[in-house]
């Protein structure tokens, strides 16, 4: 792009010599202001601009109104903002061949007056600009004033944007749509406002091939997800990765609240299939055991989720949980263990053990719930060599009373706990608990952990 440019320092540059062991300063963010259609626009006095600027910034209506009128009469500007930030640009093929040509270089952001009024939600600035006939789908840079407006949650400016014709559906150089940047509960009444002006709710992102739909089921935003449904989304549409909404929410992480379950509820009730595939042969069950969120992995075996099915790797979703088990401590990852295996998961191959020991030996409770699934397994001598001195020191109670089972035969309690489980199969997570015995006792056939093994 050509264009005239005023460079505005809004600190001191950092001048001078440093010394051979010293880094240089920071380097200082610049602004350039460049008219986008009128190369003659009179952009000469340095102070305007930066007040320009601040003004946009701040939200300041009294003093845009003054500069727009003496100054900037076409709002129709361009900022460019070089930061302090190095990161590879590409170049030219035409310049450089077929194979281009990358570079380091600093960072920089191009918008708009309208840009910026947007992503603040400065909505008396944004009224203004536009009656100045602002371009409401001008976007130099990566996003246009509607997409600023949806990331940050700013209703009043979307509904200005989209009453003075902003495009809805227009693609950011990312390829995403103003609805795939509604990312926060604050942005319901945004994705509201662009439905009903023609937002296309099942248009794919470019990249990743996601509609509004897997956006709402990665942020667990079931209000929205409620929207996309109402207004015709499809449950079940793929993304790049054959990934389905569904697929999307059970790879999240547990948070606070039963978000992820409503939801969960939410597209399973809307026909969701349980056990659709992504590209990769996972299903949702895999993806919520391997993120140790055992609230939705019992929601999916109860809606009938194949409990031992197999991806292109040859991993059940009982291996994924025991892959993920060490990096998700705090998550209690054993709960999705003893689910599983309640419901009739195939066990571990027992002399492949050893290697669930050097894995999982920081989360005891997984060792425990996986042993106490078999009636007898015999323990090596060489088990003791896969579980490091720092973890059975932390654990010295478990690992005691684990590795004293070497040679020995389990204790009557067990064997008997083990033929129950045999009769009742992959239904001991519902028959268990009709037994007319007390609670305890339905904890311990139900494999509960207790921080030994007898």
């Amino acid at each position: 792009m050509n264009y005239k440019s005023l460079s505005i320092l809004p600190g001191p540059t950092h001048t001078g010599n440093t010394g051979m062991g010293e880094l240089p300063g920071p380097v200082t963010e610049k602004v350039q202001i460049s008219p986008k259609l009128d190369l003659e626009h009179p952009l000469t006095a340095h102070t305007p601009a930066t007040k320009y600027y601040t003004a946009l910034i701040m939200g300041d209506l009294r003093s845009l109104e003054v500069l727009t009128d003496r100054y900037y009469q076409d709002v129709n500007l361009v900022f460019e903002i070089s930061k302090n930030e190095l990161e590879w640009q590409a170049k030219s093929q035409a310049t450089y061949g077929l194979s281009g040509l990358w570079s380091l270089e600093y960072k920089r952001e191009l918008t708009t007056p309208l840009c910026l009024a947007s992503r603040l939600g400065h909505t008396a600035c944004l009224r203004h600009l536009l009656r100045r006939r602002a371009d409401p789908d001008l976007a130099p840079g990566s996003r246009g004033p509607l997409h600023e407006a949806c990331l940050g949650g700013h209703t009043d400016c979307v509904e200005l944007l989209l009453e003075h014709r902003a495009d809805p559906n227009l693609r950011s150089d990312e390829g995403l749509a103003p609805l795939h940047l509604c990312t926060t509960q604050d942005s319901l009444g945004c994705a509201k406002l662009l439905l009903r002006h023609g937002a296309t709710v099942n248009l794919p992102s470019e990249d990743e091939g996601e509609t509004a739909l897997h956006v709402a089921a990665r942020h667990c935003l079931c209000d929205h997800a409620r929207l996309y449904l109402r207004h015709g989304a499809h449950v079940d549409a793929r993304s790049a990765r054959e990934e389905t909404a569904l697929g999307v929410l059970s790879g999240q992480a547990p948070g606070a609240g039963d978000g992820s379950l409503q939801l969960c509820r939410l597209l399973a009730a809307h026909g969701a299939d349980i056990d659709a595939r992504d590209e990769a042969q996972r299903s949702p069950l895999h993806k919520a055991c391997g993120a140790a969120n055992a609230g939705l992995a019992c929601f999916l075996l109860r809606r009938g989720a194949d409990v031992n099915a197999i991806d292109y790797n040859g991993v059940s979703p009982l291996g994924c949980a025991l892959q993920s088990a060490a990096f998700k401590r705090e998550l209690r990852p054993h709960l999705s263990v003893q689910l599983l295996l309640n419901h009739g998961s195939q066990k571990i191959w027992p002399p492949a053990f050893v290697k669930v020991l050097k894995s999982c030996a920081a989360v005891p409770e997984i060792i425990e719930v996986l042993f106490n699934s078999y009636s007898q397994i015999p323990v090596s001598e060489k088990w003791a060599e896969a579980v490091p001195e720092e973890v059975f020191q932390q654990h010295q109670l478990f690992y005691e009373s684990f590795f004293q089972l070497a040679g020995t035969v389990r204790c009557l309690q067990h064997l008997c706990r083990s033929a129950i489980r045999r009769k009742f199969g992959d239904k001991c997570h519902c028959l268990v608990p009709l037994l007319p015995v007390p609670k305890p006792l339905h904890d311990y056939l139900l494999l509960e952990p207790e921080g030994v093994v007898l």
